[in-house]
Parts: C-alpha cells; structure tokens; sequence
C-alpha cells in the first residue's frame, strides 16, 4: 500500500504537467509508432503508465529479476514497433504490456511487506 500512493502522486503529476508527452522526447520521435503514440491522447497516456509501472516494479525487484524485466521490455518494444502506425495494434500492444507489468506488479506486493 505504501507503494501505491506515491505511483498515484507520479501518475497525477504527469497527467497533468504540461506539455508532458509520452514516456519519450515526442519532439525526437522517428519511427512511425512514436509519432501515432504522440498524436493520440489515449496512447500517450498508455505510454506514459507503462513506463511508470516498469520503472516502478524494476525497482522493486533483486537485480537478476530486474535483468529479465530489462530484457522482456526490450522484447516488447520490438514488438510494439511491428505495429507501425496502427492505432488498433499499438492499443493492443499496451493493453496486453499493462496487464503483465499490473500482474508483476501483484506478485511483488504479495510478498510484501515493504
């Protein structure tokens, strides 16, 4: 639980910091996928969740499980990257990566406490 508010304090100050795009620099973005994830609001935000969450739960773990969630996310990203521009398959893409970092997240806070 301690865990938990100081992610929604994050979450609340990034919503609405302004400006804020993505878990990246949305001025450098290159590839096709950057550029639809910074012109939709909904993957944005997908983006900017996914990265806390990730960043959040790789700091909660000992460094070899942190390795396999580096890797796993490196893994993700390449596949997120095969949906181009697709807003329907970027959608997908985040949805399914927040629901393995949500149950990540779950298993650590089972073993608790912290």
């Amino acid at each position: 639980m301690r865990l938990v508010i100081p992610a929604l304090a994050v979450l609340t100050t990034l919503a609405t910091a302004p400006g804020h795009a993505a878990s990246f620099d949305c001025t450098k973005a290159k590839t096709v996928d950057e550029k639809t994830i910074c012109r939709n609001r909904s993957l944005n935000d997908a983006d900017v969740k996914m990265a806390i969450m990730f960043t959040m739960n790789t700091h909660l773990v000992s460094m070899g499980t942190r390795g396999n969630m580096q890797d796993r996310q490196r893994e993700w990203l390449a596949e997120r990257n095969t949906c181009k521009g697709s807003f329907k398959c970027l959608t997908a893409a985040y949805d399914k990566r927040l629901s393995e970092l949500q149950a990540d997240f779950d298993g650590i806070a089972s073993r608790g406490p912290f």
